[in-house]
Order: C-alpha cells, then sequence, then structure tokens
C-alpha cells in the first residue's frame, strides 16, 4: 500500500508514493495564538524573567538601541509578521516611559547577508508606525572600520557596532527561531567578521554544542558592562497558508486535496511563474507568547517554549529521510535557490533543527528534492559562484581554508557587500560549513530530481532523474526496508529524537 504525498521541490510540487510505513514529519496543527502582540511585549517588558524592568533601565537614559533583524526565519514568511507589531510596541514604550523616537536608533544586525536596502527596511514596521518613528534606522556594516573592542570570547576578539556601545540602553526586539536567530545571535550579527565566522552550531537548538551561543553570550555580558542590555523575545507558530489548504502540512486531509488538486500541476508553469504563484499563496504568521528579560534568558525561554509545541517525535534515527525544499532561500533579501543555497537550507537549516540525537543514524541517507541547477543571480550571488568554482576544483578542508582566506580580502567583493549590491564574501563558506555536521553523519546525499548532475557532484552529492531511484538507494543502504521520514517543509520544524536502540 502507497499514499500520495505532495511535497515542494523548490517552485514544483512533486507528489510521492510513499510506503504506508513511512513516517510523515509534521508538527500539530492545532497552535494557539497571542490575540495582541503589542500588549503581550509590553507587559513582558514591564515584568521580565529576571532583571529590572524596562521601566528601571531606562530611568537615566537619553537614548536607546533597538537590535532587530530581518526575519530570515521561519522559512517562508508572511507579510504580516508578529515582530513588526513587537518592534512598534517597544518603541510606544519607551515613547510612554519619556524617550521619545527622535532619540531612539533601530540597528538591523544583518550579519554577512546582503545590507538592507530600503525595500527591507520597509518591512520593519507596518506602515502607519513607520510613519510615525522618528528616530534613526542603521545597517550594520560587519566591515566598518569604526566597529568597537569590547572584549574576548577566547581568540576571539570581539568587535561590535558602535551603536551598542555609545548608548545608554540596549534592547534586542527578536523571534526565537535558533539558538543563533533571535536573543544574542542579534548581537552576533551586529559584530565583526571574525565573530561572525565563528559563531557555529552542530545543532540549532542545543546551546551545549553551540559556539554561536557562547560566543552570544559573552556579547551580552560585554555590552551589560557598559550600558543595560534587555531583551523582548517572541515564540512564534508554524507559519501557516490561509484559504483552501489552509491545513497543509499538518492535516491528512490537507495532503489529500493538495494530492488531487489543480495545483500539482504548477510545475508545468515557467520557473518565473511558478515562484509568483507560490509567493502570491496566502500565509499567516502568528506569536504563541512573549518573553522579556536578558536577551539570552527571555530567548531559551521562548525557544523552550516554540520547540514544545512545533516539535515532531521521533522515537529513533531513520534509515533516510526526504527533504522537502523551498523555491527561495533563508537570508535577506530572499533569492532563489543556488546549489550552495540548497545544501545549506537542506542540510545546515532543516537537518540541523534536531535535539538529543540526529534524526538520520549514522551512515544513512538524505533525500533533497531540487532540480539544483546552476543559477546564480548575476552581481548579487558573485560569491556562491566563486566558492562554487572553487568547489569543483576540490572540496578539501585546506584548499577551501586558502580560498576562503582570499575571499575575505578580496576588496571588490567586500565594496560591493558594503554598497549593499551582494552578500559578504565569506557567506559561502558559512553557509557550506553550516552542511558539515551533517555531512559528516550521512553516508550519501540523494538529489531527487536533478537537472544539473555536474553541480551535484561537484558538492559530493548524488544525482538522480526522481524521487523512485533515490528511495531504492536508500532502501539499498539501509540493507532492505529503509525507514523513512518525509520532512514535510517548509516550514521546518524541531525534531526530538530518541537515542537508537
Amino acid at each position: 500500500m502507497t499514499r500520495r504525498i505532495p511535497i515542494l521541490s523548490g517552485s514544483r510540487i512533486t507528489v510521492l508514493n510513499a510506503p504506508d510505513d513511512a513516517l510523515v514529519l509534521r508538527p500539530d496543527s492545532q497552535p494557539q495564538a497571542v490575540g495582541d502582540v503589542g500588549a503581550a511585549v509590553r507587559e513582558a517588558l514591564r515584568f521580565p524573567l529576571s532583571g529590572p524592568p524596562l521601566e528601571a533601565l531606562i530611568e537615566h537614559a537619553a537614548r536607546a538601541t533597538l537590535v532587530v533583524e530581518l526575519p530570515e526565519l521561519p522559512l517562508p514568511g508572511a507579510p504580516g509578521d508578529p515582530r513588526q507589531t513587537a518592534l512598534e510596541a517597544t518603541i510606544a514604550e519607551l515613547e510612554r516611559l519619556g524617550l521619545p523616537s527622535q532619540r531612539q536608533t533601530i540597528l538591523v544586525a544583518g550579519g554577512l547577508s546582503r545590507r538592507a536596502g530600503q525595500r527591507e527596511l520597509e518591512t520593519l514596521l507596518a506602515p502607519t508606525a513607520a510613519r510615525g518613528f522618528r528616530g534613526t534606522v542603521a545597517v550594520h556594516d560587519a566591515e566598518d572600520p569604526e566597529l568597537v573592542q569590547i572584549g574576548n570570547a577566547g581568540q576571539t576578539s570581539l568587535r561590535v557596532n558602535r551603536l551598542l556601545v555609545e548608548t545608554d540602553l540596549v534592547i534586542t526586539v527578536t523571534a526565537a527561531e535558533t539558538v543563533l536567530h533571535g536573543g544574542p545571535g542579534a548581537l552576533v550579527r551586529s559584530a565583526s567578521t571574525e565573530v561572525l565566522r565563528s559563531a557555529g552550531a552542530y545543532s540549532l537548538l542545543e546551546t551545549a554544542a553551540s559556539s554561536g551561543w557562547q560566543i552570544g553570550r559573552a556579547l551580552e555580558s560585554s555590552i551589560a558592562e557598559h550600558t543595560p542590555v534587555i531583551g523582548a523575545s517572541l515564540s512564534l507558530n508554524p507559519p501557516r497558508l490561509t484559504g483552501r489548504f489552509h491545513d497543509y502540512p499538518y492535516d491528512e486531509g490537507a495532503l489529500v486535496q493538495l494530492a488531487g488538486s489543480p495545483l500539482r500541476r504548477l510545475s508545468l508553469l515557467p520557473s518565473g511563474l511558478r515562484r509568483h504563484v507560490l509567493q502570491g499563496l496566502g500565509r499567516e504568521l502568528t506569536a504563541a507568547a512573549a518573553f522579556a528579560g536578558p536577551p539570552s534568558v527571555a530567548h531559551v525561554e521562548a525557544l523552550l517554549r516554540s520547540i514544545a509545541r512545533r516539535s515532531v517525535r521521533v522515537e529513533e534515527p531513520l534509515d533516510a529521510i526526504v527533504i522537502g525544499m523551498p523555491w527561495k532561500h533563508h537570508h535577506q533579501p530572499r533569492e532563489r535557490l543556488n546549489p550552495i543555497t540548497a545544501a545549506a537550507v537542506a542540510l545546515g537549516l532543516a537537518l540541523r533543527l534536531w535535539r538529543d540525537a540526529f534524526p538520520v543514524r549514522e551512515g544513512g541517507t538524505a533525500i533533497v528534492l531540487h532540480r539544483l541547477t546552476r543559477h546564480f543571480a548575476s552581481g548579487t550571488q558573485d560569491p556562491y559562484r566563486s566558492l562554487f568554482n572553487v568547489l569543483r576544483a576540490s572540496r578539501a578542508p585546506l584548499e577551501l581554508a586558502v580560498a576562503e582566506r582570499a575571499a575575505g580580502i578580496d576588496t571588490q567583493a567586500l565594496a560591493a557587500y558594503r554598497a549593499g549590491s551582494a552578500c559578504h564574501p565569506l557567506l559561502p563558506y558559512v553557509d557550506w560549513e553550516s552542511c558539515r555536521a551533517a555531512l559528516d553523519r550521512l553516508g550519501s546525499v540523494v538529489v531527487a530530481g536533478c537537472r544539473d548532475h555536474t553541480a551535484a557532484r561537484t558538492l559530493g552529492f548524488v544525482p538522480t532523474h526522481g524521487v523512485g531511484p533515490a528511495l531504492e538507494m536508500a532502501h539499498g543502504v539501509a540493507g532492505g526496508a529503509a525507514r523513512i521520514g518525509l520532512l514535510l517543509g517548509p516550514p521546518y520544524f524541531p525534531l526530538e529524537v530518541g537515542a537508537a536502540t
């Protein structure tokens, strides 16, 4: 017996004939949303989990820096993001306490991503709130020569944006998605390239093995020695479709409906039109809770709440996992996937959202549903094209380290980053490194539906023309009937994995 399971493959919808014993991985379909996010944030700032409330911190403050991130996660997002309301509520609360918006600065912590332009900045606040804001908006520049050193974390020099120390109050306003996104992660993304390159994580949901979390905590402590720091963190529900397919991928009935819907013929349309249709599908994103306190404290509480509400339990590691893929990558501003960002989304994001154990057994198989063509947007993705050319020659760590050092001092690429016309030349190396934890565990990565076999082999992946051959390979590797999980993302969600018996 088989089931017809629709699953995203880039901008296409693949209907997978899955055996009945395949494990369909999806979170609870009944999220609980906060009715008034602004009120929840204001209440959290008045009664933080620990430390003094905002009212006590602002008593002698003449200016404040609000640190925010553009919403990279969850993927895909939604036009009405609760982080807009949270930021608006924080600005209003500061004004109520006597600090007008003219003396407030919003610092956009973008890390190594392409620096935000006017179009991205307009998404920080709803139009009405944006018109009423009279303060300053600054976009972080990781190559700014005026970054300030405030301490060290081991061998890493902690150099940060001047707005974090030349102020009377620092407030992070973020959502808790991973140990690297939100909370102290926003401070990391307001630091130098050295700090950003050192901020990794084996699992995106466990602090113990995350250098990024430890560096974020060190930054928080060092900044707190100069100025008071408080954070507001949201726990978000998974993004949901609205309209006819509003329960996809959370409800079995929605899977059956989509499998028989004309929308599955989306693959027959030109690629640009397919992405336009998918982007135009109605989506909503809601918050489940809001917390405040020291950024690390508020962030951990919000993240634990998010994991508890969104996670899927897997009793033991799988033999193979099938990963649905989005039509755009997870960096802001979002662009069409290239081979490296496709790998980073599948292996560095979807397969790092686990707790307790890696979701695939040692030597198991990951099946990535994507065509994986060599498409690099001209100009904006030139750094990715450069790394891809390096990988064509060698994937050896020594050669990659040499190429990374050269990329880090490429004056033309750095100038493009600072001008906002491309990402930082080191971001592709960070993306590729994010895949390392999965690559070290997996026996093979199979790209199902691949149309560019050379691109797949350049990354060390195995190309196949469809899902059927990929599943046959997984069964062969497992020595018979493989235990297969279907990750119906995006959106991706936490996997809590039991130890193998």
